[in-house]
Protein backbone atom coordinates (compact mmCIF):
# COMPACT_ATOMS: atom_id res chain seq x y z
CA UNK A 1 0.00 0.00 0.00
CA UNK A 2 1.33 3.28 -0.33
CA UNK A 3 2.22 5.32 2.97
CA UNK A 4 3.79 8.56 3.30
CA UNK A 5 4.80 8.86 7.28
CA UNK A 6 4.77 12.37 7.63
CA UNK A 7 6.63 13.30 10.87
CA UNK A 8 8.92 11.84 13.33
CA UNK A 9 6.93 11.61 16.19
CA UNK A 10 4.24 9.63 13.97
CA UNK A 11 7.06 6.63 12.50
CA UNK A 12 8.29 6.19 16.10
CA UNK A 13 4.82 5.51 17.13
CA UNK A 14 4.23 3.23 14.21
CA UNK A 15 7.52 1.45 14.76
CA UNK A 16 6.38 1.23 18.52
CA UNK A 17 3.00 -0.29 17.68
CA UNK A 18 3.58 -2.78 15.20
CA UNK A 19 6.01 -5.64 14.11
CA UNK A 20 7.57 -3.94 11.06
CA UNK A 21 6.83 -7.02 8.34
CA UNK A 22 8.12 -5.59 4.31
CA UNK A 23 7.23 -8.26 2.13
CA UNK A 24 7.64 -10.79 3.89
CA UNK A 25 10.58 -10.01 6.00
CA UNK A 26 10.32 -9.45 10.02
CA UNK A 27 13.00 -8.14 12.27
CA UNK A 28 13.54 -9.82 15.58
CA UNK A 29 15.80 -7.07 16.74
CA UNK A 30 15.78 -3.58 18.80
CA UNK A 31 14.16 -1.60 16.52
CA UNK A 32 17.89 0.75 16.89
CA UNK A 33 19.81 -2.04 15.54
CA UNK A 34 17.52 -3.21 12.48
CA UNK A 35 19.92 -5.40 10.18
CA UNK A 36 18.46 -5.78 6.86
CA UNK A 37 19.19 -9.03 5.06
CA UNK A 38 23.18 -10.08 4.16
CA UNK A 39 22.07 -11.37 0.38
CA UNK A 40 22.17 -8.60 -1.88
CA UNK A 41 18.76 -9.95 -3.88
CA UNK A 42 16.59 -10.45 -0.85
CA UNK A 43 17.53 -7.24 0.65
CA UNK A 44 16.36 -5.53 -2.90
CA UNK A 45 13.05 -7.57 -2.62
CA UNK A 46 11.82 -6.04 0.49
CA UNK A 47 11.42 -2.86 -1.22
CA UNK A 48 9.98 -4.29 -4.86
CA UNK A 49 6.98 -2.22 -3.70
CA UNK A 50 9.00 1.34 -3.33
CA UNK A 51 8.54 3.99 -5.41
CA UNK A 52 10.99 6.88 -4.21
CA UNK A 53 12.47 8.64 -1.61
CA UNK A 54 12.36 11.75 -0.19
CA UNK A 55 14.39 13.91 1.92
CA UNK A 56 15.73 17.88 2.43
CA UNK A 57 14.17 18.57 -0.99
CA UNK A 58 16.24 15.48 -2.43
CA UNK A 59 14.04 12.78 -4.49
CA UNK A 60 15.66 9.38 -5.05
CA UNK A 61 13.99 5.70 -6.47
CA UNK A 62 16.64 2.75 -7.75
CA UNK A 63 16.22 2.44 -11.16
CA UNK A 64 17.71 0.54 -14.37
CA UNK A 65 16.56 3.04 -17.25
CA UNK A 66 19.12 5.97 -16.48
CA UNK A 67 20.25 7.44 -19.82
CA UNK A 68 23.99 8.50 -20.32
CA UNK A 69 22.50 12.28 -20.36
CA UNK A 70 20.57 11.97 -16.56
CA UNK A 71 24.06 10.57 -15.43
CA UNK A 72 26.14 13.42 -17.01
CA UNK A 73 24.22 15.96 -15.79
CA UNK A 74 23.96 14.50 -12.18
CA UNK A 75 28.31 14.16 -12.78
CA UNK A 76 28.54 17.45 -13.65
CA UNK A 77 26.37 19.50 -11.04
CA UNK A 78 28.22 22.07 -9.25
CA UNK A 79 30.55 20.37 -6.95
CA UNK A 80 28.73 21.34 -3.46
CA UNK A 81 25.44 20.70 -5.10
CA UNK A 82 26.48 17.17 -6.35
CA UNK A 83 28.06 16.18 -2.48
CA UNK A 84 24.85 17.45 -1.06
CA UNK A 85 22.91 15.16 -3.19
CA UNK A 86 25.33 12.46 -2.68
CA UNK A 87 25.17 12.76 1.40
CA UNK A 88 21.31 12.94 1.36
CA UNK A 89 20.68 10.16 -0.79
CA UNK A 90 23.55 7.94 0.99
CA UNK A 91 21.46 8.70 4.85
CA UNK A 92 18.27 7.64 2.68
CA UNK A 93 19.56 4.06 2.03
CA UNK A 94 22.51 3.43 4.75
CA UNK A 95 23.56 3.84 7.62
CA UNK A 96 26.47 6.39 7.19
CA UNK A 97 28.52 5.09 10.24
CA UNK A 98 28.66 1.30 9.85
CA UNK A 99 31.62 0.97 6.88
CA UNK A 100 32.20 -2.33 5.41
CA UNK A 101 36.08 -3.95 6.00
CA UNK A 102 37.61 -6.35 3.36
CA UNK A 103 40.81 -7.63 2.52
CA UNK A 104 42.11 -8.70 -0.84
CA UNK A 105 44.97 -11.55 -1.09
CA UNK A 106 46.94 -11.65 -4.11
CA UNK A 107 46.71 -16.29 -4.53
CA UNK A 108 48.53 -16.01 -7.41
CA UNK A 109 50.81 -13.27 -8.83
CA UNK A 110 52.16 -12.37 -12.08
CA UNK A 111 52.48 -14.28 -15.63
CA UNK A 112 48.81 -12.83 -16.32
CA UNK A 113 48.92 -13.08 -20.76
CA UNK A 114 46.38 -10.14 -20.34
CA UNK A 115 47.88 -6.47 -21.49
CA UNK A 116 46.07 -4.62 -19.59
CA UNK A 117 47.90 -0.99 -19.28
CA UNK A 118 47.46 -0.70 -16.03
CA UNK A 119 48.67 -4.05 -14.70
CA UNK A 120 51.97 -4.93 -12.95
CA UNK A 121 51.08 -8.45 -13.39
CA UNK A 122 51.34 -9.09 -17.46
CA UNK A 123 54.45 -10.39 -18.91
CA UNK A 124 53.85 -7.39 -21.08
CA UNK A 125 55.14 -5.21 -19.45
CA UNK A 126 58.83 -4.71 -17.22
CA UNK A 127 57.92 -4.44 -13.85
CA UNK A 128 59.08 -5.33 -10.26
CA UNK A 129 56.24 -7.97 -10.01
CA UNK A 130 57.83 -11.68 -10.42
CA UNK A 131 55.32 -14.50 -11.42
CA UNK A 132 54.97 -16.97 -8.51
CA UNK A 133 52.92 -20.14 -8.27
CA UNK A 134 49.57 -20.41 -6.71
CA UNK A 135 49.33 -19.80 -2.54
CA UNK A 136 49.07 -23.57 -0.92
CA UNK A 137 45.13 -23.18 0.73
CA UNK A 138 46.68 -23.01 4.32
CA UNK A 139 48.55 -20.49 3.23
CA UNK A 140 45.82 -18.67 2.16
CA UNK A 141 43.65 -19.30 5.26
CA UNK A 142 46.61 -18.26 7.50
CA UNK A 143 46.34 -14.60 6.02
CA UNK A 144 42.48 -15.03 6.21
CA UNK A 145 42.28 -15.65 9.80
CA UNK A 146 44.78 -12.73 10.38
CA UNK A 147 42.65 -10.50 7.91
CA UNK A 148 39.85 -11.38 10.24
CA UNK A 149 42.26 -10.78 13.61
CA UNK A 150 42.74 -7.10 12.13
CA UNK A 151 39.09 -6.31 12.12
CA UNK A 152 37.86 -7.32 7.98
CA UNK A 153 34.82 -9.30 7.74
CA UNK A 154 35.35 -10.10 3.78
CA UNK A 155 38.50 -12.20 2.34
CA UNK A 156 38.41 -11.80 -1.18
CA UNK A 157 41.11 -14.17 -3.32
CA UNK A 158 42.62 -12.50 -6.79
CA UNK A 159 44.87 -14.67 -9.11
CA UNK A 160 46.23 -13.04 -11.99
CA UNK A 161 44.77 -14.79 -15.12
CA UNK A 162 42.75 -14.55 -18.07
CA UNK A 163 40.51 -17.16 -17.04
CA UNK A 164 39.77 -20.41 -15.31
CA UNK A 165 39.51 -22.12 -18.15
CA UNK A 166 40.50 -25.87 -17.74
CA UNK A 167 42.43 -25.12 -14.64
CA UNK A 168 40.71 -27.86 -13.18
CA UNK A 169 43.53 -28.56 -10.02
CA UNK A 170 43.59 -24.61 -9.48
CA UNK A 171 40.12 -24.21 -9.57
CA UNK A 172 39.61 -27.37 -6.73
CA UNK A 173 42.32 -25.34 -4.56
CA UNK A 174 40.27 -21.87 -4.82
CA UNK A 175 37.16 -23.98 -4.03
CA UNK A 176 38.66 -25.30 -0.98
CA UNK A 177 39.51 -21.97 -0.14
CA UNK A 178 36.01 -20.59 -0.28
CA UNK A 179 35.14 -23.32 2.27
CA UNK A 180 37.42 -22.68 4.49
CA UNK A 181 37.04 -18.92 4.72
CA UNK A 182 33.44 -19.48 5.37
CA UNK A 183 34.33 -21.52 7.65
CA UNK A 184 36.49 -19.06 9.56
CA UNK A 185 33.37 -16.89 9.86
CA UNK A 186 33.86 -14.92 6.52
CA UNK A 187 32.76 -13.72 3.55
CA UNK A 188 34.27 -14.89 0.68
CA UNK A 189 34.97 -13.23 -2.74
CA UNK A 190 36.88 -14.08 -5.60
CA UNK A 191 38.47 -12.10 -8.91
CA UNK A 192 39.95 -14.62 -10.71
CA UNK A 193 39.22 -13.44 -14.74
CA UNK A 194 36.39 -14.97 -16.67
CA UNK A 195 34.29 -17.78 -15.40
CA UNK A 196 31.50 -19.51 -17.17
CA UNK A 197 28.16 -20.51 -16.05
CA UNK A 198 29.29 -23.98 -14.38
CA UNK A 199 32.46 -22.51 -12.35
CA UNK A 200 30.21 -20.11 -11.53
CA UNK A 201 27.37 -22.74 -9.95
CA UNK A 202 30.68 -24.46 -8.21
CA UNK A 203 31.34 -21.45 -6.47
CA UNK A 204 28.37 -20.29 -5.32
CA UNK A 205 28.20 -24.11 -3.78
CA UNK A 206 31.25 -23.84 -1.94
CA UNK A 207 29.68 -20.55 -0.19
CA UNK A 208 31.01 -17.42 -2.15
CA UNK A 209 29.96 -14.76 -1.41
CA UNK A 210 30.44 -11.82 -4.01
CA UNK A 211 33.02 -11.96 -7.51
CA UNK A 212 34.80 -9.16 -8.50
CA UNK A 213 34.76 -8.35 -12.19
CA UNK A 214 35.42 -4.80 -13.01
CA UNK A 215 34.78 -3.25 -16.36
CA UNK A 216 37.73 -0.28 -15.83
CA UNK A 217 36.39 2.15 -17.58
CA UNK A 218 33.81 3.31 -20.58
CA UNK A 219 32.73 0.84 -23.69
CA UNK A 220 34.33 3.49 -25.68
CA UNK A 221 37.65 3.93 -24.22
CA UNK A 222 37.97 0.73 -22.73
CA UNK A 223 40.05 -0.46 -26.24
CA UNK A 224 42.83 2.10 -25.27
CA UNK A 225 43.14 0.01 -21.88
CA UNK A 226 43.03 -3.49 -23.25
CA UNK A 227 43.08 -5.30 -26.28
CA UNK A 228 42.89 -9.06 -25.35
CA UNK A 229 39.63 -9.73 -23.65
CA UNK A 230 36.27 -7.33 -25.17
CA UNK A 231 34.21 -5.45 -22.90
CA UNK A 232 31.50 -7.92 -23.88
CA UNK A 233 33.39 -10.77 -22.21
CA UNK A 234 33.15 -9.32 -19.13
CA UNK A 235 29.94 -8.62 -19.17
CA UNK A 236 29.24 -12.15 -20.20
CA UNK A 237 31.21 -13.01 -16.72
CA UNK A 238 28.94 -10.95 -14.54
CA UNK A 239 25.78 -12.48 -16.35
CA UNK A 240 27.21 -16.20 -15.79
CA UNK A 241 28.04 -14.95 -11.78
CA UNK A 242 24.55 -13.08 -11.75
CA UNK A 243 22.68 -16.07 -12.46
CA UNK A 244 24.32 -18.58 -10.28
CA UNK A 245 23.17 -16.26 -7.47
CA UNK A 246 26.49 -14.82 -6.86
CA UNK A 247 26.57 -11.02 -5.50
CA UNK A 248 28.10 -9.03 -8.17
CA UNK A 249 30.93 -6.22 -7.70
CA UNK A 250 32.03 -4.30 -10.19
CA UNK A 251 33.54 -1.21 -10.66
CA UNK A 252 36.04 0.81 -11.95
CA UNK A 253 39.90 2.66 -12.32
CA UNK A 254 40.05 6.64 -12.45
CA UNK A 255 43.52 7.84 -14.07
CA UNK A 256 43.97 5.60 -16.76
CA UNK A 257 44.00 8.91 -19.30
CA UNK A 258 40.10 8.28 -19.77
CA UNK A 259 37.42 11.97 -19.65
CA UNK A 260 34.86 12.53 -17.27
CA UNK A 261 32.27 11.22 -19.98
CA UNK A 262 34.17 7.70 -20.14
CA UNK A 263 33.64 8.00 -16.47
CA UNK A 264 29.92 8.90 -16.65
CA UNK A 265 29.97 5.79 -19.48
CA UNK A 266 31.25 3.28 -16.98
CA UNK A 267 28.80 4.26 -14.60
CA UNK A 268 25.97 4.32 -16.82
CA UNK A 269 26.40 0.92 -17.96
CA UNK A 270 26.97 -0.37 -14.01
CA UNK A 271 23.34 1.46 -13.56
CA UNK A 272 21.42 0.16 -16.25
CA UNK A 273 22.71 -3.61 -15.70
CA UNK A 274 19.50 -6.17 -14.69
CA UNK A 275 20.37 -5.52 -11.34
CA UNK A 276 22.77 -2.79 -9.87
CA UNK A 277 25.70 -4.41 -8.35
CA UNK A 278 25.90 -5.08 -4.54
CA UNK A 279 29.32 -3.40 -4.96
CA UNK A 280 30.95 -0.80 -6.97
CA UNK A 281 34.77 -0.45 -5.71
CA UNK A 282 36.21 2.81 -7.52
CA UNK A 283 40.16 2.69 -8.08
CA UNK A 284 42.17 5.55 -8.46
CA UNK A 285 44.93 4.48 -10.68
CA UNK A 286 48.02 3.47 -8.81
CA UNK A 287 50.97 4.23 -11.13
CA UNK A 288 53.36 1.23 -11.61
CA UNK A 289 56.71 1.98 -13.88
CA UNK A 290 56.76 0.00 -16.39
CA UNK A 291 53.02 -0.14 -17.41
CA UNK A 292 51.93 1.83 -19.98
CA UNK A 293 49.34 3.83 -17.86
CA UNK A 294 52.41 3.68 -15.24
CA UNK A 295 54.51 5.92 -16.97
CA UNK A 296 52.03 8.73 -17.58
CA UNK A 297 52.63 11.74 -16.33
CA UNK A 298 49.07 13.48 -17.10
CA UNK A 299 46.13 11.93 -15.53
CA UNK A 300 46.78 12.39 -11.56
CA UNK A 301 43.43 11.59 -9.67
CA UNK A 302 43.14 14.34 -7.25
CA UNK A 303 40.31 14.01 -4.45
CA UNK A 304 37.71 16.33 -6.09
CA UNK A 305 37.63 13.28 -9.05
CA UNK A 306 36.97 10.86 -6.43
CA UNK A 307 34.53 12.09 -4.45
CA UNK A 308 32.67 13.45 -7.48
CA UNK A 309 32.73 9.86 -9.21
CA UNK A 310 31.59 7.75 -5.68
CA UNK A 311 28.85 10.59 -5.45
CA UNK A 312 27.25 9.61 -8.77
CA UNK A 313 27.66 6.24 -8.32
CA UNK A 314 25.91 6.69 -4.82
CA UNK A 315 23.22 8.60 -6.54
CA UNK A 316 22.20 6.43 -9.34
CA UNK A 317 22.97 3.11 -7.68
CA UNK A 318 21.50 4.27 -4.35
CA UNK A 319 21.20 0.74 -2.73
CA UNK A 320 24.96 -0.76 -4.28
CA UNK A 321 27.71 -0.51 -1.40
CA UNK A 322 30.46 1.94 -3.14
CA UNK A 323 34.06 0.73 -2.52
CA UNK A 324 36.81 3.02 -1.70
CA UNK A 325 39.36 1.03 -3.38
CA UNK A 326 43.08 1.04 -4.15
CA UNK A 327 45.07 4.66 -4.37
CA UNK A 328 43.66 5.30 -0.95
CA UNK A 329 47.35 5.34 0.22
CA UNK A 330 47.90 8.80 -1.68
CA UNK A 331 44.74 10.35 0.09
CA UNK A 332 45.06 12.19 3.45
CA UNK A 333 42.32 10.99 5.70
CA UNK A 334 40.43 14.61 5.36
CA UNK A 335 40.64 13.89 1.89
CA UNK A 336 38.82 9.96 2.39
CA UNK A 337 36.49 11.60 4.59
CA UNK A 338 35.19 13.68 1.58
CA UNK A 339 35.18 10.50 0.05
CA UNK A 340 32.70 8.77 2.71
CA UNK A 341 30.70 11.69 3.06
CA UNK A 342 30.10 11.42 -0.60
CA UNK A 343 28.72 7.90 -0.30
CA UNK A 344 31.63 5.82 -0.16
CA UNK A 345 30.65 2.75 2.73
CA UNK A 346 33.03 -0.02 2.18
CA UNK A 347 36.91 0.19 2.56
CA UNK A 348 39.94 -2.46 1.45
CA UNK A 349 41.71 -2.94 4.28
CA UNK A 350 45.24 -4.46 4.77
CA UNK A 351 48.70 -3.41 4.03
CA UNK A 352 48.92 -4.38 0.62
CA UNK A 353 46.21 -5.04 -2.79
CA UNK A 354 47.48 -7.52 -4.84
CA UNK A 355 50.96 -5.90 -5.52
CA UNK A 356 50.78 -2.09 -4.38
CA UNK A 357 50.84 -0.27 -1.20
CA UNK A 358 47.70 0.37 1.17
CA UNK A 359 47.73 2.07 4.17
CA UNK A 360 48.64 0.81 7.59
CA UNK A 361 45.78 -1.45 9.34
CA UNK A 362 46.85 0.39 12.66
CA UNK A 363 46.35 3.82 10.75
CA UNK A 364 43.01 2.49 9.27
CA UNK A 365 41.81 2.15 12.79
CA UNK A 366 42.52 4.78 14.38
CA UNK A 367 40.64 6.92 11.13
CA UNK A 368 37.80 4.59 11.85
CA UNK A 369 37.64 5.68 15.24
CA UNK A 370 38.46 9.47 14.33
CA UNK A 371 35.76 9.39 12.01
CA UNK A 372 33.32 7.41 14.57
CA UNK A 373 32.70 4.36 11.99
CA UNK A 374 32.16 1.13 13.13
CA UNK A 375 32.62 -2.16 11.08
CA UNK A 376 29.95 -4.07 9.60
CA UNK A 377 30.06 -7.75 10.51
CA UNK A 378 30.47 -10.59 8.12
CA UNK A 379 27.34 -12.48 6.83
CA UNK A 380 25.13 -10.06 8.36
CA UNK A 381 23.44 -7.76 6.55
CA UNK A 382 23.68 -3.45 6.51
CA UNK A 383 22.00 -1.63 9.18
CA UNK A 384 18.27 -0.09 8.14
CA UNK A 385 19.03 3.31 7.38
CA UNK A 386 18.49 5.77 10.75
CA UNK A 387 16.28 8.05 8.69
CA UNK A 388 14.02 5.09 7.96
CA UNK A 389 13.67 4.58 11.80
CA UNK A 390 13.31 8.05 12.99
CA UNK A 391 10.87 9.04 9.61
CA UNK A 392 13.53 11.61 8.54
CA UNK A 393 13.12 9.82 4.93
CA UNK A 394 9.63 9.93 3.34
CA UNK A 395 8.99 6.47 1.81
CA UNK A 396 6.24 5.81 -0.64
CA UNK A 397 4.52 2.73 -2.15
CA UNK A 398 6.62 0.41 0.78
CA UNK A 399 4.41 -2.82 2.11
CA UNK A 400 3.67 -2.98 5.79
CA UNK A 401 2.17 -5.67 7.22
CA UNK A 402 1.03 -4.72 11.16
CA UNK A 403 -0.15 -6.93 13.94
CA UNK A 404 -2.63 -4.30 15.01
CA UNK A 405 -5.77 -2.68 13.80
CA UNK A 406 -4.66 1.00 13.38
CA UNK A 407 -3.64 2.45 9.88
CA UNK A 408 -1.38 5.68 9.47
CA UNK A 409 -2.92 7.48 6.44
CA UNK A 410 -1.37 7.74 3.49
Amino acid sequence: MNMLVRSTVAKRRLLSSMSVKIDGWRPTMDLEEIRLPNDVNERNNLYMDEEKRLMGGIECRVRNDWSRKEISQIYNLPFHELMYKATTVHRMYWDPSEVQQCTLLSIKTGGCTEDCSYCSQSIRHKTFVKPTPTMKVQEVLKAARLAKESGSTRFCMGAAWRELGNKKNAFGHILEMVKGVNELGLEACCTLGMVNSDQARQLKEAGLTAYNHNLDTSPEYYPKVITTRSYQDRLDTLANVREAGISVCCGGILGLGEDSEDRVGLLHVLATLPDHPESVPINALVSVAGTPSGDREDDEIDAFDMARMIGTARIVMPRTMVRLSAGRKNFSETEQFLMFQAGANSIFYGDKLLTTENPKEDSDRRMMQKFGFKPKPAFRGPLLAPTEITGDVVISRVTVSRDINEKVAA
